[in-house]
């Protein structure tokens, strides 16, 4: 892409993330209009609304075709609104018509549309909206067919063949809608619509434009109703993780990722001290020039050692984390070999790991 086109990237990037991440209360009547308009553009009569105070609260009370108060999913994409849309997505990669000049230009300006926005959106949206829809009850196959999860698909409105092309109105009807509202589920006479949340906390990761929930204080999502989620990194986890971790509700926690994300929220030095870990031996970590690498022992069959990680973290940190290894293994280089199925001296002889 050229200079210009790269900044033309990052500001569509930048205004559909903050769609992604707005907390503002939804524009109910610019959003029931522009909806409404997309039933007719379907062939449709407007439908009646129900609005939602939460994914959850939408869930909870059944969405469109579903039986009575179950969070079970209609076939959504059966509607037609749904086959509408699908349709003016599938549209804008119709090439019959055009001369070899027009494909080829379209083509050169698609690629990059592709690689510079809408991939990273998607990816955004997959680490933000898509993860508090799966945590409200919607599995991948209910995300597949909600139509707000195609915000990853509706960026393609601001790709320029789209603001001129047959469909150009639905497109634009399609980005308002996302624009003034959280998820909606179309039926054929009725459409739910979520509000959108009142807090949403989140960090960038490496790759251009996403990003992940996180809080490290409190609730990463809290919606109006009263609904939060936590999340550490990306990981959603029990509240108890980020407001009152401890030794005890670690050890007792049975899956792995929570207990990491826990002990990460607590410290490692503060979970050593609490679980009265001893340490058996340190020493210089080979693979991670300037920092150690600690054995501790444990009841049972097995012990833990404590390195830092080789990569730097976009804050600048590195984190500390701990691996569970064989009991028989006394030795902490060796157990950090052990655990990339080298030798010791194997190990020894690595100039850098991450």
């Amino acid at each position: 892409m050229s200079v210009l086109g790269q900044r033309e990237a990052a500001n569509i990037r930048k205004k559909w993330l903050g769609r992604m991440l707005c907390t503002e209360p939804a524009d109910r009547s610019v959003a029931e209009a522009a909806i409404s308009e997309i039933y007719e553009l379907a062939g449709l009569s407007p439908p009646r609304f129900r609005w939602a105070s939460s994914p959850l609260i939408a869930h909870a009370t059944g969405e469109p075709g579903a039986r009575g108060r179950s969070p079970h999913y209609a076939r959504t994409s059966e509607h037609a609104v749904a086959q509408y849309l699908s349709r003016v997505l599938s549209g804008m990669r119709v090439t019959i018509g055009m001369s070899r000049r027009e494909y080829d230009d379209w083509v050169c300006a698609l690629t990059p549309f592709e690689q510079n926005i809408v991939n990273p959106l998607r990816s955004a949206w997959s680490g933000s909206v898509g993860r508090i829809n799966m945590a409200a009850g919607g599995g991948p196959s209910a995300l597949r067919q909600n139509v707000h999860c195609a915000t990853g698909s509706v960026v393609w409105s601001d790709f320029p063949p789209n603001r001129a092309g047959e469909h150009a109105r639905a497109w634009q009807l399609w980005a308002t809608v996302a624009a003034t509202c959280g998820p909606w589920w179309p039926d054929d006479n009725l459409c739910v619509v979520s509000e959108r949340p009142e807090m949403l906390a989140a960090e960038d990761v490496a790759d251009p434009g996403r990003v992940r929930l996180h809080c490290a204080d409190g609730p990463a999502v809290r919606y109006g109703d009263g609904w939060e989620l936590f999340f550490w990194h990306g990981t959603q986890v029990p509240g108890w993780v980020i407001t009152d971790p401890t030794a005890e509700a670690i050890d007792r926690e049975t899956n792995v990722e929570v207990r990491r994300c826990a002990i990460e929220r607590l410290g490692w030095p503060a979970y050593v001290e609490e679980a009265g870990m001893k340490l058996l031996a340190s020493a210089p970590d080979p693979g991670n020039h300037g920092f150690e690498l600690m054995l501790y022992d444990l009841p049972g069959d097995q012990r833990v050692l404590v390195a830092v990680n080789g990569s730097v973290e976009r804050d600048g940190t590195r984190r500390r984390y701990g691996l569970t290894v064989p009991r028989y293994l006394a030795d902490p280089v060796d157990a950090a070999a052990w655990t990339y199925g080298l030798t010791g001296t194997q190990y020894s002889q690595l100039l850098h790991r991450t």
